[in-house]
């Protein structure tokens, strides 16, 4: 299974993401990291989710090789699907947390920019390499982690910023060596569970209430420029591209 939940601490929901070889998440893993966030905030004893991966990364966005292979039906269930995973962490009634090492691209930008707090290991990057494969999305999410104009030269270059940069922003919230992130979320989670959980839930949904910007409306734009590059048919060189590991054709 793609996504575990496991109750290590009391008051603590932990959600794992595991999907060898880099944790791209197909269709279905996109609805069950939804559905295991929505579902973990809900139980009434716990007071912090935290999001973490296991393997080389923490999350290298949606599985192109599945969108290839299945076309549309694909494409139309990944959009959904990173969707709701991505409203999961910010409609969660609890304050999540997203604990990135490694390589977090794409997708995993979308969980980590719609999280409430962030914690990473020294050789975290933040990337968006939409552009390099056919698609848009997920600028939404990463203009809550940097700047404006640094956002822009992300997503037009799809080159990554390193977790150091962003703990300069003060979007993330501390850098620590690989072997010392999961004990860090927990410290964090701590602190959080132990206030009281009726504010804490409240707390949420008011920092939510006044949140400058209309995070679903905002993806959802995006996602609907991904389709049109996929009805032109350019998506499908970039993708194909990427699968087969060679050069794509930047012509069009």
């Amino acid at each position: 299974m793609s996504i575990t939940t496991h109750q290590r601490v009391a008051g603590i929901a932990e959600v794992v993401i595991e999907h060898p070889p880099v944790n791209a998440l197909d269709v279905a893993g996109w609805f069950a990291l939804a559905d295991a966030v929505l579902q973990a905030g809900r139980v009434p004893d716990n007071r912090v989710v935290i999001v973490r991966a296991e393997g080389r990364g923490f999350c290298a966005g949606v599985d192109i090789k599945e969108i290839q292979a299945k076309g549309d039906e694909a494409l139309i269930g990944a959009n959904r699907g990173c969707f709701a995973a991505f409203a999961a962490m910010y409609d969660c009634e609890v304050p999540v947390i997203a604990a990135v090492h490694g390589f977090c691209l794409g997708g995993g930008v979308g969980i980590a920019g719609n999280s409430d707090i962030v914690v990473a290991s020294e050789d975290a990057t933040f990337g968006l390499p939409e552009v390099d494969r056919g698609a848009l999305g997920a600028a939404t999410h990463l203009s809550r982690l940097v700047p404006q104009h640094r956002m822009r030269s992300m997503v037009y270059t799809a080159q990554p910023a390193t977790a150091a940069e962003l703990h300069h922003y003060g979007s993330v919230l501390r850098v620590v060596p690989r072997e010392d992130l999961r004990n860090t979320a927990y410290e964090v989670a701590e602190m959080i569970a132990s206030k009281s959980p009726t504010i804490i839930r409240r707390a949420k949904e008011s920092l939510n209430g006044i949140d400058p910007v209309d995070v679903k409306g905002s993806y959802r734009l995006e996602q609907g420029f991904t389709y049109e590059l996929h009805v032109a048919g350019v998506a499908d060189e970039q993708r194909a591209a990427f699968v087969e590991k060679r050069d794509a054709d930047t012509t069009k």
